[in-house]
């Protein structure tokens, strides 16, 4: 299938799980992609590799997403790589649970900065390049709409507030035809959160 031929992609924290999984499906559907990550550099290039093999450019960006500086950065280089941007998935994100009250608070300051402020500056970052009809797609989690167990406080906040980015970007961007959607996915099988393991919600970062 070829409906993306054409389009040019960046993926954030797309070295391994769902990230690499959306990367390749992009290429696969004809796009090329520039994927970011913060330390799988080896993980990295393996996903440049396979892109690469189906035919398409790939590059991978070292990028720390709770970082704001750093992934806008990496949102322009990756529009200078491709020679444009027509989608942004905003893929990275980190999972670490616990009760608030026993939360430290760099580990909640981490928390905001990957899952929410790294979502802004990215999209942020993306607007000036996207054409018109692009697209911003984030990926949330199912804890957004309900929390099943204890010590999931803040991650569900932060993916809850991605709604309210998503609707209100929409409407932003709404008249120039580029849409803004969220996927909330439940509990995936990754490597960092695998099935045999306690329910958590990593994405990669």
């Amino acid at each position: 299938m070829s409906e993306l031929a054409g389009k040019c992609a960046l993926v954030t924290g797309a070295s391994r799980g769902i990230g690499a999984a959306i990367a390749i499906t992009l290429a696969e559907r004809g796009a090329d992609v520039v994927i970011t990550y913060q330390h799988s550099a080896a993980a990295a290039k393996t996903v440049v590799g396979t892109i690469e093999a189906l035919g398409r450019r790939a590059f991978a960006i070292q990028a720390d997403s709770g970082d704001a500086i750093a992934v806008a950065a990496s949102v322009d280089k990756a529009a200078t790589l491709l020679g444009g941007l027509d989608i942004l998935v905003n893929n990275a994100g980190i999972g670490p649970s616990g009760m608030l009250v026993d939360m430290p608070l760099e580990q909640i300051n981490a928390l905001l900065d990957v899952n929410i402020r790294g979502v802004i500056v990215a999209s942020k970052a993306a607007i000036p390049h996207l054409t018109n009809g692009g697209r911003i797609i984030s990926i949330g989690s199912s804890a957004a709409e309900r929390v099943s167990v204890p010590g999931m406080s803040v991650y569900a906040a932060t993916k809850s507030a991605l709604l309210a980015l998503t609707r209100g970007l929409a409407r932003e961007l709404g008249p120039r035809g580029i849409t803004v959607n969220i996927v909330h996915p439940g509990s995936t099988d990754t490597d960092l959160n695998p099935a045999e393991g306690i329910l958590l919600m990593c994405n990669v970062h």
